[in-house]
């Protein structure tokens, strides 16, 4: 079969939505969260598909043969394994404020824990492996998150509006300090101050976030999210923390790339992700594992970001692409058309495909086929040639880019 039915895992994290991914698969609650599904040939979770002999691992398959499944190209650049991991993203509390280091720093920080004998499941070890994790989230659903530094003089007018007498110094450093100066300052005294003794503080914000939440004003939907972060994690430094990040909804359709060194949080909604396949998250706050202070700030990009919002750009040929520097992955959309007008999807790279809505009936050269509803997916090597593609509704297609 040139198309391979995907069985994928859903991971249970406390984060997660009890009811978005099963209303997306038309399948029961468990009553438990179910955060990510994991659709690749990721170690922690890969997905199983059958060629005949019984379930195997995706990630079995692709070094078994790495060319064949993956291309040439591919398999040259990143060895014999798939360099993208796909996932829907279902999201119903704050995940932890986190960045992740750039390729460099990855190779570095995963060498240097190894030569000192941390070990590989440590909960204080920061680097899993030695790669970097760019993401991009789509948003399937409206989407809520916080995506890098907001400029320092609109946090300092935050944080004056919040009226929090332990926040003002705070805010004459965004205010008088040289930007990079002024961010990192203001960060590290946030982050390395004394837990309890900062709670109060942290309550403070929080209390006053949500007074601004109920009344018209420039901070009014930012300061919501703040206040519904500090309901997830009340004390914690990184609500404060989260407040020097800009605050953005995507609608659905839209979505965010996330490079290196940009501190980020999804709040809620529902996504497709896309990232390297890489384990390498550094934690800010919002929490309970380890945050390692000193490594997170040799890591964070102290410079403002305004989050750009990404639209998918059409081919002329049926394929939206969300265009992003990423040399692991690349993610497009087809919108399938109402009359059932077919495309065709190149061969010649290792690709995931994912229904989101309606129905899709993906055909083979030999003329044998596989449809998938919501949620299903189907992987094709790199040597199953043009596959033809039709039906009405979305899939989205993650590929490594030419």
């Amino acid at each position: 079969m040139s198309v391979d039915r995907l069985t994928n895992t859903v991971r249970p994290y406390a984060w997660g939505s009890v009811t978005a991914i099963p209303e997306l698969l038309g399948t029961e609650p468990t009553g438990e969260p179910q955060a990510e599904m994991w659709m690749g040939a990721h170690p922690g979770a890969p997905s199983l598909l059958d060629r005949g002999a019984g379930p195997v691992s995706l990630a079995d398959v692709v070094a078994s043969d790495p060319e064949a499944e993956l291309g040439a190209a591919t398999a040259g650049r990143f060895g014999p394994r798939l360099p993208f991991l796909l996932k829907i993203l279902a999201a119903d509390a704050p995940l932890s404020l986190q960045v992740h280091p750039d390729l460099e720093q990855a190779r570095a920080g995963f060498a240097e824990e190894n030569e000192r004998g941390v070990p590989a499941d440590a909960p204080h070890r920061n680097y899993k492996d030695a790669g970097h994790k760019p993401e991009l989230l789509c948003a399937l659903t409206p989407f809520e998150g916080l995506c890098g530094f907001r400029r320092p003089e609109r946090t300092a007018d935050l944080l004056d509006a919040l009226g929090v007498d332990e926040l003002k110094p705070h805010a004459d450093a965004l205010r008088t300090l040289p930007e990079e100066q002024a961010l990192r300052e203001v960060l590290t005294a946030v982050l390395a101050a004394d837990r309890d003794a900062f709670a109060g503080t942290a309550d403070a914000a929080a209390r006053a976030a949500a007074r601004l939440a109920a009344a018209d004003g420039p901070h009014r939907a930012a300061c919501a999210a703040y206040a519904a972060i500090a309901r997830h994690h009340p004390g914690d430094p990184g609500v404060v923390a989260a407040m020097l990040l800009n605050h953005v909804v995507l609608r659905p359709g839209e979505a965010l790339h996330l490079p290196a060194g940009v501190p980020h949080a999804y709040l809620g909604g529902l996504g497709v992700e896309i990232m390297a396949n890489s384990d390498n998250v550094l934690r800010c706050g919002l929490t309970p594992k380890h945050v390692d202070v000193p490594e997170l700030l040799r890591v964070v990009r102290f410079a403002t970001t305004e989050p750009a919002v990404l639209h998918p750009e059409a081919d002329g040929r049926g394929e939206e692409l969300y265009r992003t520097p990423a040399e692991e992955f690349r993610l497009s959309r087809y919108v399938l058309a109402p009359d059932g007008t077919p495309r065709t999807l190149p061969g010649g790279t290792a690709q995931i495909l994912l229904c989101t809505e309606g129905e899709a009936e993906l055909t083979d050269p030999g003329g044998r086929s596989v449809v998938l509803t919501p949620g299903r997916s189907a992987y094709l090597a790199a040597s199953a040639g043009p596959v033809r593609i039709a039906g009405r509704g979305t899939v989205f297609r993650a590929t490594t880019p030419p």
